[in-house]
């Protein structure tokens, strides 16, 4: 007789729709098979606030999903409890966040285990972002300007139990980009060597789109473009959140 061991149910991600926002709009775009721990999600928090996240759990994807799990219903449940506050200061709000999502990664993991992430939110009424990169790829924010780097304001999650974290707050203007990327991205490799960081910020500063699924569609095109081959040893992610020129947004408003 050949006895199986009852084996635990994995831990399942919710569902992750996509809100609607006013003036703006907000994409994310996974491509190829899932290898690692990359996750992202949405999340309206208040009438004016969308709350954000792009987290790369480091190691394979099997192993991770009890992580993975642990860090989205902390990022819901207190995410939706912080941000919901009459008396919210978002960046006290975003610190906050980001110490009970050090702590549920650590507890789900039982050890340590680095999970660079990038939480943002968006402020409707006035079009900013307050946001905290816990050791993660920067951001890039694109306006008339050029291409700005939002860099890293603290370490990897996982790594540390009193890891505190900066949280500033930056402007989005009409017609404003902010973009998102994995490390799968830009460490993505072919003859000619990595597709880089550099690169995305020339693909962004050049690019010309309408729709912030466009703005991820394209870089990813050009990443395969680039490795003439899918990637297959690391999880690809691009998040975009675009916001209206000011002529559109009085439109919808």
């Amino acid at each position: 007789m050949i006895f199986k061991r009852n084996q635990k149910a994995q831990p399942q991600l919710a569902r992750i729709a996509v809100p609607t926002i006013n003036g703006a709009e907000i994409s994310a775009v996974y491509h190829g098979e899932r290898m690692g721990g990359d996750f992202y999600d949405f999340l309206r928090v208040a009438p004016h606030l969308v709350l954000f996240g792009l987290l790369d759990v480091a190691g394979r994807r099997q192993e991770n999903q009890p992580i993975v799990a642990a860090a989205q219903g902390t990022f819901r449940e207190f995410g939706q409890s912080l941000f919901s506050r009459d008396d919210i200061n978002e960046s006290d709000a975003m610190i906050e966040l980001s110490l009970h999502l050090n702590h549920a990664i650590m507890q789900a993991a039982h050890a340590v285990r680095s999970c660079p992430a990038f939480i943002g939110c968006y402020n409707e009424q006035i079009g900013t972002i307050c946001y905290s990169n816990a050791g993660h790829t920067p951001a890039l924010l694109r306006d008339q300007a050029g291409v700005t780097l939002l860099p890293a304001t603290g370490l990897p999650l996982g790594l540390f139990s009193h890891v505190t974290h900066d949280a500033p707050t930056v402007a989005l203007p009409p017609g404003g980009c902010l973009l998102l990327v994995s490390r799968g991205v830009t460490e993505a490799t072919c003859d000619r060597g990595e597709f880089g960081f550099d690169r995305v910020r020339e693909d962004l500063e050049r690019a010309r789109f309408e729709t912030a699924e466009q703005v991820c569609g394209d870089l990813l095109r050009q990443l395969d473009e680039f490795t003439c081959r899918a990637v297959t040893n690391n999880d690809v992610t691009a998040l975009a959140l675009l916001r209206a020129q000011a002529s559109q947004a009085s439109v919808t408003d």
